[in-house]
């Protein structure tokens, strides 16, 4: 999305068109509502220039915190330390709108996969994880360091993409790094050669760089033979590896515990298959990180932390040790 074609928009104009595309999320009418007011609050209690800096700062976390602390402080009666975490979370996603193509991938949801969802949340929970804390985050990411086997595995996958290929025009290099994420994680792309020339054919660096989350989905969809693949998790692990604090990685085990923590507190409102929307997947993991008061913590670091959680508590339900797809 250009965002100095969205710098020019009035503060209705903006509104607007956010409001359609939080409409495309498919995610509750009250979110909707709050989000359509509290995203802005910048704008309103400070100005159009506040609000924009705040929202593309390098280092968006912390400028956007201390902006919205400042004005909270001068313009509510409330928690502001409570209040900064909501107003931050309407932010992020108003981020995540901005490093889109302006659309969606929206859900229809029919009658098969409602009916699920009711079920699934009313069914008895055969489980039973502990409250996401900071205690807990702490806890995994501590084990995470000591998973030699894991440790070490990203440790070599940093020194292909970041060092070694860190682009993506020359085909070999690809074939590289898309070879090696298919074995380190077992994601059982049989023929990856096609998977490789489409990469590389899409131009994809400046993309990578810039966070642009419809690049999954232009990655994802492979066509091999006569057949149309979809590759969406590898799709997502190829460009976590290239920028992870942008790019958190979907797999099975993810898969799992969003919809756990979603049937059990009610974190976000999302279906089953939103979580297959790269999009509305990294909309839920923010959701997440805010509910549970986890906004110290990267998108790496909470996703290392979900998969962990999946690991340890879902590993009924696969028959792979390593981050493959679903």
């Amino acid at each position: 999305m250009d965002i100095n074609k969205m710098k020019v928009l009035s503060y209705d104009e903006l509104r607007s068109l956010y409001r359609e595309f939080l409409h495309s999320q498919n995610i509750s009418k009250l979110t909707i509502n709050t989000a359509y007011t509290d995203t802005f609050y910048l704008w309103r209690k400070g100005s159009k220039d506040l609000f924009w800096n705040a929202v593309t700062a390098t280092d968006f976390e912390n400028g956007a915190k201390n902006s919205l602390i400042k004005a909270l402080s001068e313009n509510s009666t409330g928690n502001v330390k409570s209040l900064v975490n909501s107003y931050m979370s309407h932010l992020r996603r108003f981020r995540l709108f901005l490093a889109s193509d302006g659309t969606a991938e929206p859900s229809t949801p029919n009658q098969e996969n409602t009916a699920d969802r009711t079920y699934t949340r009313k069914k008895k929970m055969d489980v039973n994880v502990p409250d996401p804390s900071i205690e807990q985050v702490e806890f995994y990411l501590a084990k995470w360091d000591g998973l030699e086997n894991y440790y070490l595995q990203e440790e070599a996958l940093n020194k292909l993409f970041f060092e070694l290929c860190p682009k993506n025009t020359d085909i070999i290099d690809v074939l590289l790094k898309a070879s090696t994420l298919n074995d380190f994680y077992s994601t059982n792309i049989f023929s990856i050669y096609p998977v490789a020339k489409h990469i590389c054919a899409l131009d994809i660096d400046s993309r990578l760089k810039a966070g642009d989350v419809s690049l999954v989905r232009d990655i994802q969809y492979v066509t091999i033979g006569d057949s149309e693949r979809n590759f969406y998790s590898f799709a997502t692990k190829y460009c976590s590896h290239h920028n992870p604090l942008d790019y958190p990685i979907y797999d099975s085990y993810v898969y799992e515990v969003l919809r756990y923590f979603r049937n059990r507190d009610s974190f976000s409102d999302f279906q089953d298959d939103d979580l297959k929307a790269y999009i509305k997947f990294k909309g839920v993991l923010i959701d997440f990180r805010a509910f549970y008061g986890l906004d110290k913590y990267n998108l790496k670091q909470i996703d290392q932390y979900v998969w962990l959680i999946g690991k340890d508590y879902f590993p009924k339900n696969y028959g792979k040790k390593r981050r493959g797809d679903k």
